[in-house]
């Protein structure tokens, strides 16, 4: 009976946190999500059926969450039908692998008076990891993202706090489904009045500056002639004047990264730019691409003052796999954008400066890197912008999944955010994670965006993914006590 309930347990698992984020969004299944997989963890003896049975979870999270990828990989990777579903077959499949590992763990745990929080700490700790496998995206704890109380976390622990109550909540349910002694719950106690006990969220407040941000909408598969690129920039300059009659000051114009040629390194472009931010008498952010010293370029982030002078330069570090590099051994994939031979990271993070204020940019998929985003507000960025080029992701989930990112970014800062993107979604957001304005998807527009610059420091500012490391410092540790004590459900085959 087993050998067929497990397996549907752990599938079950896969397909709740699927349903978690867009386009369903049904977050408030969080606290629920992952109950199968760890009741099938319990009742399965032999770590090489969970690791199937994890895997296969693993596989169905990540292809139903991103299916998006097989779109991206098809058109604009130039790989076809079947390349595109083939490359996508094998992503799922690499992709599961970290949930196998965490289920064959996890029966090592199980029917341990200490399995809900050494489940709750090895899920978070393996989830921290994603990062280091090629690609990440949505952490369980971003489904929290509208939960007052869960929220109250994300400026201490980051969003992997979030994701520890969840699946501790998670684990308690599957002890009482699995008839264990009920004095384990206890283990919620404390969490409900450390939920209680921190502060607050901050109320909202009044924003007093603005931006002028240009939302391009461009095609991603636009044949760059000189004619076509300059239609875009006439179009570009028009969508950059500032009313003089306007309310207030615009101290800052943003443009997104975008698939368009655009070199600064070009005296023509140069002077045009220059232009911008002369006619704006703004400070002028803008993506565009960037050469090092051996010619290989770079996704870069540029600031020109009011003069148009160039005041600072971001070049992109985290780069997306088979979007900007080719990793080795993969030279048969296609690369997605379309510039001549490999971009090659930057080095440093940069902030830049605008009217004795901070600004820190980062490029479109460095948004999911919590511990980096946080690196400019540490430098002491007070506010961020977020400039991406969403254009391959189509008309898909991708775009609110993408939002729904950066928005945990802001709360574990504090900080007000800009997403200047090319097609969509292009918003403001405010220190508590919150949409407050956002540009309609697909269209070619230029809005003014009201923010504010915020000083102080939080505690997952100064201190990073202390509690993400600490928790899989405790699960594996959790783990090997399981490993070398009784068992007390008799031994594992």
């Amino acid at each position: 009976m087993n050998a067929c309930v497990n397996p549907a347990l752990a599938l079950a698992s896969g397909v709740l946190l699927v349903l978690l984020f867009p386009p369903f969004g049904f977050a408030w299944l969080a606290p629920l999500a992952l109950t199968p997989i760890f009741i099938a963890c319990a009742r399965e003896p032999l770590w090489k059926r969970r690791a199937l049975f994890g895997w296969a979870a693993g596989f169905l999270f990540w292809a139903g969450m991103c299916p998006w990828i097989q779109f991206v990989l098809e058109v604009h990777g130039g790989m076809g039908r079947w390349g595109g579903w083939g490359s996508f077959l094998l992503f799922g499949l690499y992709k599961g692998l970290p949930m196998a590992v965490f289920a064959v763990l996890a029966g090592w745990l199980a029917n341990r008076w200490w399995s809900i929080p050494g489940g709750a700490a090895l899920w978070t700790g393996i989830e921290r990891l994603h990062g280091y496998t090629g690609f990440a995206w949505l952490d369980l704890g971003n489904a929290g993202i509208g939960m007052p109380y869960p929220m109250r976390l994300a400026p201490i622990t980051g969003v992997y706090g979030l994701t520890f109550v969840f699946a501790l909540i998670a684990g308690a349910v599957a002890s009482i489904a699995l008839r264990r002694p009920r004095r384990e719950l206890a283990w919620l106690a404390p969490l409900a009045l450390l939920l209680l006990a921190l502060p607050r969220l901050p109320r909202p407040a009044e924003p007093h500056e603005q931006a002028l941000v240009v939302q391009p909408n461009f095609d991603t598969e636009a044949e760059w002639t000189d004619d076509v690129t300059a239609l875009a920039e006439q179009k570009l300059a028009l969508l950059s004047r500032i009313d003089p009659g306007t309310p207030g000051r615009t101290s800052l114009l943003i443009w997104p990264e975008a698939p368009a040629p655009f070199y600064p390194n070009e005296p023509l472009f140069r002077r045009y730019v220059g232009h911008i931010a002369q006619d704006a008498q703004a400070h002028f952010l803008f993506g565009a691409v960037s050469f090092n010293q051996q010619h290989q370029p770079m996704n870069a982030a540029f600031m020109l003052d009011p003069t148009g002078a160039i005041e600072g330069e971001y070049d992109k570090v985290n780069l997306v796999p088979f979007g900007e590099f080719i990793p080795p051994m993969f030279e048969w994939v296609g690369r997605i954008t379309h510039e001549v031979g490999d971009f090659v990271p930057g080095e440093r993070v940069v902030d830049f400066k605008v009217d004795g204020h901070s600004v820190g940019a980062f490029i479109c998929y460095e948004a999911v890197f919590p511990d980096f985003v946080r690196q400019f507000v540490h430098r002491g960025a007070q506010v961020l912008v977020n400039i991406s080029n969403d254009g391959y992701f189509g008309h898909s989930a991708a775009h609110e999944q993408h939002l729904l990112i950066a928005r945990m970014r802001a709360a574990e800062n504090r900080r007000w955010l800009i997403r200047a993107t090319n097609d969509g979604i292009t918003a403001v957001i405010d220190p508590r994670g919150r949409v407050m304005d956002r540009m309609a998807p697909f269209v070619q527009t230029s809005k003014l965006m009201a923010f504010d610059y915020e000083s102080a420091e939080t505690a997952y500012t100064r201190y990073g993914d202390w509690f993400a490391w600490g928790c899989l410092v405790a699960g594996v540790g959790l783990v090997t006590l399981g490993l070398l004590s009784p068992r007390p459900n008799g031994a594992e085959r």
